[in-house]
This record gives structure tokens, C-alpha cells and sequence, in this order.
């Protein structure tokens, strides 16, 4: 009952399934109908909340009817739509009347972490006073524990100049060209910052667990270090170092 209910609660094609009849017996059809519709609407409308830039890049009546494809492909596994479209990214890449917008599932996989790092956990931002205290060569072998929030999306396609001219009316143009985004949430609301490939590679690598020693290995020797450190610990975004 609980299989062909959920199969046909997102297929049109589908009559109402078995055991969902009206008091004389007979099956609700019209009924389910307008059940499965509402279920369509609130689906549609989460996803519009979740991807602002994707709606805006598209245009709403586009992003409606390519919603209702997805929707239906890909129908919710958690009852909290707060996580809903987490294959969006996907969908997109294998969606042919986007394919001439290649940069669409990198642009849904930061509106993606950008949820994600709104709904993280919190943490206590560490002390900077603690790097301080360490000497250089203790530095090299010292980890960091990055706040939960703490995202980096690193993209072929200028992801954080797109992100910032679809919600900033007075943001620049985008111009071509790879970038790095880093996310952090120092209080309620996550901020977005661009960061340099080497930065992106050196935090790619601290996020994994590796010491700054290994972390630096590949960086150019005028990789500014300091200048990235001050950027994670004014935003909060180390909770421990080991």
C-alpha cells in the first residue's frame, strides 16, 4: 500500500491506488488528484527557496515546469525541506534544455552548501591567541578542526561573481574564469568569500585533515599564509586546533 501510494502520489499517469476510495466505496480519483497536486505545489515551491539564483537565472516560469521534472525523478527522502534537492546539482548537468549553461551545477551545488552551512551545527570559535602561542616549526605540525558550517566549492566558472550579480543589484558584471568560494558563518547568516586557487588548495587540504606542513607543500613559496588565517579565524570558522 505504501509503495504504490508513494508511486502514484508523483505520477499523473497513475490512478489513485488501492484502498483510497470515497465513503461509497467507489475510489477518490478526484480527491487524490488534488492531494497530489498540493503535494507537486510544496515540493516545487521548496525548491525555489532552496536554489534563489537558479530561479533567477532561468526565470520563474522556466525553473516551474523544469521542477516539476525533477520533482518527480527525484522525490524527497527526508520530511524536512530545509535538505530537499540535494541532487539538483546532477539533474542539472544531465538536463538537456540547460546544457548550454554549463556552469548551472556548480551554481546549485553553492546554493546547496550555503543551505547546508545555514542549518550546521554550532561551535565555539577558537582562540586565536593559541596560534600565537605556537612556534613556527609547532605551527607546521598542527591540524585544524573547522567549524561545522565551514564550506569550500572550488569551480571552473566564476561561481562567486555569478552568485553576487543575482543578489546584488549593484555587483559587477561577471567576467570568465575558475573561482574558489569559501563559507563561513561567524553568527546566523553564512557569508560567502573568494578565496585564491592556492588558498583553495591549502584549505582543501586542511579540511582533510593535513598538517600545514603537508598542506603548504604544493602552495608557492609567497603563499600568504597569514593573510588566510586571519580570514578563518575573524569568521569563525576554526573550532580546535590539534
Amino acid at each position: 500500500m505504501n509503495r504504490s501510494f508513494s508511486a502514484a502520489l508523483l505520477d499523473a499517469d497513475q490512478p489513485a491506488p488501492p484502498g483510497v476510495v470515497n465513503p461509497d466505496g467507489r475510489p477518490a480519483t478526484r480527491r487524490f488528484n488534488v492531494y497530489r497536486n498540493n503535494v507537486a505545489v510544496g515540493l516545487a515551491d521548496a525548491l525555489e527557496l532552496g536554489f534563489p539564483v537558479i530561479r533567477q537565472l532561468l526565470g520563474p516560469e522556466f525553473f516551474r515546469a523544469m521542477a516539476g521534472v525533477f520533482l518527480r525523478q527525484h522525490p524527497p527522502h527526508n520530511p524536512l525541506m530545509m535538505f530537499y534537492g540535494a541532487e539538483m546539482p546532477d539533474f542539472l548537468a544531465g538536463f538537456p534544455p540547460v546544457s548550454h549553461l554549463p556552469y548551472l551545477p556548480d551554481m546549485a551545488r553553492l546554493e546547496l552548501a550555503i543551505r547546508q552551512s545555514y542549518h550546521a551545527a554550532d561551535a565555539v570559535a577558537v582562540d586565536g591567541a593559541r596560534l600565537g602561542w605556537l612556534t613556527p616549526e609547532a605551527l607546521m605540525d598542527t591540524r585544524i578542526q573547522f567549524a561545522p558550517a565551514v564550506r569550500l566549492l572550488p569551480s571552473d566558472w566564476p561561481i562567486h561573481a555569478i552568485w553576487r550579480a543575482n543578489t546584488d543589484p549593484a555587483a559587477p558584471k561577471p567576467v570568465a574564469g575558475p573561482q574558489a568560494v569559501l563559507i563561513v558563518r561567524p553568527a546566523f547568516d553564512p557569508g560567502l568569500h573568494l578565496v585564491s586557487p592556492d588558498a583553495a588548495q591549502v584549505l582543501d587540504r586542511l579540511m582533510q585533515g593535513d598538517s600545514f606542513a603537508s598542506a603548504l607543500a604544493a602552495a608557492p613559496p609567497e603563499f600568504d599564509l597569514a593573510g588566510l588565517l586571519t580570514l578563518l579565524l575573524s569568521q569563525g570558522a576554526i573550532s580546535d586546533l590539534t
